[in-house]
């Protein structure tokens, strides 16, 4: 099996319109000095395998069981630069399922061996419920589906798959806390020590991001009372008050107050702290169209107030299409890598409803996000951008006039949005071309955050090299850019491939980490 040894891939012969930045080598080398041509999808998943495995091998060496390697250093963290992850691995737990889709046994045994050992009663950070809900409960909810059901033959010891059902319960039991609130939404940052909280108001997306995980974990340990919680949270996403919270129909503010229920604010968009939440609603359907049909229904009135009041095209390049935020019912016109899920969700709801309308939009906004990729040095989309034409700074006018888009923060932090949206657009047409973006992508990222025993996040995306490192390997590198990078270019017919019409057999939570759908022979959950 071919392993990596330099800073990038190339696939030689392909098209011109995949042409990558002069600084990337135009070969590889490989074990025993051959070189390979990586012009198949085969070649390509492989390449990602390889990827995988060396950024297991640099965390496993010198990091596990902590949360995250720090490659440059060789060292590591326990937390992000953004949020703590506690110390309970969660680079380990958050590559579980990619290992799995990519039959790595030796891998999936080492983490499923481990899980057992974690103690979810303990640690001495705070603790995101959204965050663990995502990384944590998905992880092992999702390991539990695939080793209960399509790949049990990887698991050398059946006690550890019922112990990721276990974990599961004990986790959730932990957290369950959070929602003894006078409204029933959640606190979100935790502190176990006491049972307590810091006191601020909870977020869109960290209330709307739990009702998957919750849900799947209610079915499957026969416990209604997790699911109970979470549609109790959701009941006033789905029913915002007051109503000046939702100046589009459907589409919401972003801080709501676990003491009333109450949002406090009508700022928004399908950005972080907002974007789960719709990406739920229809992921929701999918789920079980007979419990969550109101999902589905909500899901449609924000897509048609997204489509109808915040479509937004560059007055430089009118042929793009973004999504504007809001503050009330003014457009604000910037985005971020976050939001480039938004044309993968449009074109999973397309597939899923039947509406070619939602299916189109989707791939308009997938070009969009494409072309914050393909119109910097390193050929990496930007973590924040904007089109505001009055706003453009004196240095990137001409990069604006040409782009459609200005750089408002150029780092990379390891991000999977763009690639996902590829995924799902692949997926939903068939058109190679997606493919070639999404390894066009791959390759970027592997020749400018390649470095020392991992993948760093990087300063500068529109600067030959990336800038220079953080020293940090992000665990949603294991989980989502390296398992979109290898779906889309691997087999078809594996029944967890999604968005490929029609209701899915299973469903991607944020995280990406893949949970089967509810089906009727399962129990439903009773306390």
């Amino acid at each position: 099996m071919a392993r990596l040894h330099l800073l990038a891939l190339i696939a030689a012969g392909l098209p011109s319109a995949l042409t990558l930045p002069s600084n990337i080598p135009v070969k590889i080398a490989v074990e025993g000095n051959q070189k390979r041509q990586y012009t198949t999808p085969e070649d390509r998943a492989q390449a990602v395998v390889d990827t995988f495995k060396l950024s297991w091998e640099g965390y496993y060496k010198y990091a596990f069981p902590n949360d995250e390697l720090k490659p440059v250093t060789n060292g590591f963290s326990n937390s992000s630069l953004t949020d703590v992850r506690n110390k309970w691995g969660a680079s380990a737990v958050d590559a579980l399922s990619t290992a799995l889709v990519m039959g790595e046994k030796e891998i999936v045994n080492q983490i499923i061996s481990y899980i057992p050992s974690i103690d979810f009663s303990q640690t001495s950070t705070s603790v995101s419920l959204f965050e663990t809900t995502i990384r944590y409960l998905g992880a092992m909810i999702s390991g539990y589906d695939f080793l209960k059901g399509p790949l049990a033959s990887l698991a050398d010891n059946k006690a550890d798959v019922d112990a990721l059902l276990t974990q599961s319960i004990n986790l959730a039991n932990n957290l369950s806390y959070a929602f003894d609130t006078a409204s029933g939404v959640p606190w979100n940052n935790l502190i176990f020590s006491n049972r307590s909280n810091d006191g601020s108001d909870n977020g869109l997306a960290t209330v709307g991001t739990l009702i998957l995980e919750w849900v799947r974990l209610a079915d499957l340990s026969g416990n209604s009372t997790y699911a109970t919680l979470v549609e109790k949270a959701e009941s006033y996403l789905l029913n915002p008050s007051p109503a000046s919270s939702e100046p589009f129909p459907g589409l919401l503010g972003m801080n709501i107050s676990p003491l009333t229920g109450e949002f406090q604010d009508a700022v928004g968009g399908w950005i972080g702290g907002a974007d789960s939440y719709y990406e739920y609603l229809i992921k929701m359907y999918i789920y079980d169209p007979s419990r969550y049909a109101t999902y589905r229904d909500a899901w449609i009135t924000a897509a048609e107030s997204t489509i109808q009041y915040l479509t937004s095209h560059p007055t430089s390049r009118p042929d793009l299409t973004f999504v504007a935020a809001f503050d009330g019912t003014t457009l604000r016109l910037r985005s971020q890598h976050l939001a480039c899920f938004d044309g993968g969700n449009f074109i999973l709801a397309g597939q899923t409803l039947g509406a070619q309308q939602y299916t189109a939009y989707g791939l308009a906004l997938v070009d969009g996000c494409h072309e914050t990729y393909a119109r910097t040095a390193t050929r990496i989309g930007p973590e924040q951008f904007r089109w505001d034409p009055s706003s453009v700074p004196d240095n990137q006018t001409s990069f604006y006039n040409a782009s459609g888009f200005y750089i408002t923060d150029p780092s990379y932090s390891l991000r999977p949005e763009v690639m996902e949206s590829y995924y799902y657009a692949y997926r939903a047409t068939s058109d190679t071309k997606y493919r070639d973006w999404a390894w066009e992508a791959f390759v970027a990222v592997n020749a400018t955050t390649r470095v020392g025993s991992g993948y760093s996040s990087i300063k500068d995306v529109n600067v030959v090299g990336g800038g220079g490192f953080t020293d940090f390997q992000e665990s949603f590198w294991f989980a989502e850019v390296l398992k979109y990078s290898y779906l889309i270019q691997t087999g078809e017919d594996e029944e967890w491939q999604v968005g490929g019409g029609g209701r899915d057999g299973w469903v991607f939570n944020t995280e990406a980490h893949p949970v089967k759908v509810f089906g009727g022979s399962e129990k439903r959950g009773i306390v």
